[in-house]
């Protein structure tokens, strides 16, 4: 049977979702920004009242809601959920899809007041996974009854395994760039270190402590007290004799 052009736009919009969150994963984003996009983008392309992603913190095994275009404030700073505990917690639990036709009704669903606030009805939840491992889960909302076809869940398992890629990608760059940040730390540390010892006529390990002790008192990083302390000796060595 020939596709209707109400199924042929569908399916467009599909494939505008996939293609857009793809483009995401090579974007160069900050996580914040990057999770916002990934909720707007999901939540216009399907129709959605409330699209919400929330992170695993491994820690902790709690769930916690990063990034929605919702403006409620009663969803937004909802309770972080426990792994295996409530509909999303299962999710993240058992890495599968759920749906529910109407989250009043379902005891799994633990914030079922905000549900009644919010004007919330039926729910598509699938887990955020990457290589086995999920990371956190993408909710997908509805403000009426409706049965999430198999076409529109596999959309959704296909931007949560795209969003998965994004999110390990953007945390990885984060890292390193914590790890770059760091090192330049120690050299520049390492570097004052060794001017107040010379200057000061003092150990290595002393002059560290004088850092230490005036990033304490000054509430400043060590790593600006060095670069001030670095950028006095350049000063002074350009100084007319």
């Amino acid at each position: 049977m020939p596709k209707t052009a109400k199924s042929y736009q569908s399916s467009l919009k599909q494939i505008e979702l996939l293609s857009k969150v793809a483009n995401l994963i090579t974007s160069g984003l900050y996580l914040e920004e990057l999770l916002k996009i990934i909720v707007s983008v999901t939540a216009e392309i399907m129709n959605s009242k409330i699209c919400s992603l929330m992170l695993l913190d491994p820690q902790k095994k709690e769930l916690v809601v990063k990034a929605t275009q919702s403006i409620s404030e009663s969803y937004n700073k909802k309770p972080n959920v426990k792994l295996g505990e409530g509909l999303a917690g299962i999710v993240a639990k058992e890495n599968k899809a759920y749906c529910i036709l109407d989250v009043k009704q379902d005891p799994r669903y633990l914030n079922r007041d905000i549900a009644v606030k919010e004007g919330l009805c039926s729910l598509a939840s699938v887990p955020l996974a990457v290589r086995g491992r999920v990371i956190g889960v993408l909710n997908v909302y509805t403000s009426t009854k409706h049965k999430f076809s198999k076409p529109e869940l596999d959309v959704l398992t296909a931007v949560a395994g795209q969003a998965a890629v994004a999110i390990e990608n953007a945390e990885l760059d984060l890292r390193v760039r914590s790890a770059e940040e760091a090192l330049t730390t120690r050299k520049l540390v390492e570097r004052a270190k060794d001017i107040l010892s010379q200057e000061a006529g003092i150990t290595a390990t002393e002059a560290f402590r004088l850092i230490q002790k005036q990033s304490m008192d000054t509430r400043k990083s060590m790593r600006e007290i060095a670069e001030a302390i670095i950028l006095a000796k350049d000063v002074k060595n350009k100084s007319p004799k």
